[in-house]
This record gives C-alpha cells, structure tokens and sequence, in this order.
C-alpha cells in the first residue's frame, strides 16, 4: 500500500460508522510499525477528538502485537539474553523509550565494579562489592513505600527512580554480576525472589544467597530451608537453585498482572495476563 492510500484511509478514521472504522483499524494494523509515523502525523494535525482516540488505539495494538511478537522470538531463540527479555516487558509501556539509556546505565555499573574488581577476591568480597556498588554508591532500594506499584517491574523506570520489587532489583544485580563474570543467578523463592552465588568449580553447588531487596544481605541454606518451612514447602530445587530467564520473565509477568489489578486497570491486566500466556500457555 503507497504512503498516498495510507494517508486516505487514515484521513476516513473519523467516519462515525463503526463498522466502516473497524474495515479501516484492520487494515491499518495489518500494515504493523510503518504506518505509525503516519498515524501520528495524523494525529498532530487534526483538532478531532474522535480520529485522535482512535489513532491512539490503533497505534496501541500495533505496538501490542510487536510485543507479542518479539516475545514469542525471544522464548524460541533468545532467552539467554535476559536483558533482552525485560526490554521487551518495558516496551508494553514504554514503546518509544530509548534503549540506549538501559544498555548505557547498566554498562556504567559495570564499570565502575570492574575499576574496584580483583579476580582473587573471596566470593563474599566480591558480594561486597557489588553491594557497594550497586546500593551505597547507585542508591539502589526497595521500593517498601509504593510495593505494588506496576513501574517496579519496568527495568528502565527502577534505573531511573533507584526503586524497585525484589525481583527487578536481582535482575540488575544478576546482569552486572554475569558481565563482570560473577555466577550470580536468579532463584524463584515462593513470595520472595533471591540470587544465589553458585560455585565456579562445581557449578550446581549454591556457595550462598543473597537478598537483593535487603541490600544485598547475604543469607545461608538454613535461611532459605526456615523461610520455607514457615510456608510448608519443602526444599526443591524448583525454590533452591537457579531457576531459568523464562521463570523470570513469566513471573514478571505475573506482578504485573496483580499491579495492574491492585490498581484497578483491567484492560492492562488483560493484555499482560495474554502476554504470560504466550509463554505459559498452563
């Protein structure tokens, strides 16, 4: 379709027929992220409330179906790359934010624990560091005040506001600590979400944990053993060892999803909770 044939069906989107809009928000969509700048061209000239609300929506569901998209890839080809993964979650509300800023910020940590890294350091010393780093010199934190807030589980809103949920809080953790060559990885306690510092020389062995919401309180076995015992659950592995980047991001997800509902916005709670079933399908 030529810019000129785009440009006539968008200038229709004011028709009051529903049924001859919804002929037009199809088309429109099917053309996926090119005709944006089309449609917000379009938006910027026009003084119709109408045409501008649903230049938005349409505007919405193709970024939404981008998403979607870029989820289903990442599950079949990139989930190593779990940076990746929450960008992909950030651009649900963030679809025109610069990425750049993420990737500059993150290399920043990097360097400045890189600067102060010796490879002879004690794995506690390195933890110290990191948590040096990260929470003194960043002013990483819980955000205790505002829990439930759905901007805890956007990476680049945690980088900016230095608040964030246990889990967005371990995931920056865990990506510096990887690039620095650190094993520090993610593990899906129940109603919590803690790293564990795993051994170089025999991989599934957990030296210890660290509770990254607790500026980086280091935490033994016997620790996490009573923390699940107080909610009956035995030690498995499933609660004890790293889990996977697709367990993460499905659990992301799920905070989300009760973010979105504590607040009262179902429309997003539904989108979220079809984004969780691209990935979790039970």
């Amino acid at each position: 379709m030529t810019e000129q044939e785009l440009k006539a069906l968008i200038s229709l989107l004011d028709d009051p027929d529903v049924e001859i809009y919804q002929v037009l928000e199809d088309k429109l969509i099917t053309c996926g992220p090119e005709v944006i700048p089309l449609l917000e061209a379009s938006w910027e000239e026009s003084f119709d409330v109408l045409l501008q609300e649903r230049v938005e929506q349409i505007i919405h569901k193709i970024q939404f179906n981008q998403v979607k998209n870029d989820l289903q890839l990442w599950k079949l080809s990139n989930q190593e790359d779990l940076l990746d993964g929450l960008l992909i979650i950030n651009r649900y509300q963030y679809p025109n934010l610069g990425e750049e800023e993420v990737y500059g910020k993150l290399a920043e940590l990097r360097r400045n624990a890189w600067y102060h890294l010796m490879y002879d350091m004690s794995p506690i010393e390195k933890v110290k560091l990191l948590n040096n780093i990260l929470f003194r010199e960043f002013g990483l934190s819980g955000n205790t005040s505002d829990f439930h807030a759905p901007q805890n589980s956007f990476i680049n809103k945690v980088l900016e506001s230095k608040k964030g949920n246990p889990i967005s809080l371990a995931c920056i953790y865990s990506i510096v600590a990887q690039r620095l060559d650190i094993p520090i990885y993610g593990v899906n306690l129940p109603k919590h979400f803690v790293l564990a510092y795993m051994n170089e020389e025999n991989p599934d062995e957990v030296l210890f944990y660290i509770n990254v919401f607790n500026r980086g309180q280091i935490m033994r076995e016997v620790d996490i053993t009573a923390f699940l015992q107080q909610l009956n659950l035995p030690p498995t592995d499933d609660y004890v060892k790293p889990c996977t980047n697709i367990a993460i991001i499905q659990r992301i997800l799920r905070n989300l999803i009760a973010a979105y509902e504590y607040v009262d916005n179902n429309e997003k709670r539904e989108e979220v909770q079809s984004l969780l079933n691209l990935i979790d399908p039970t």
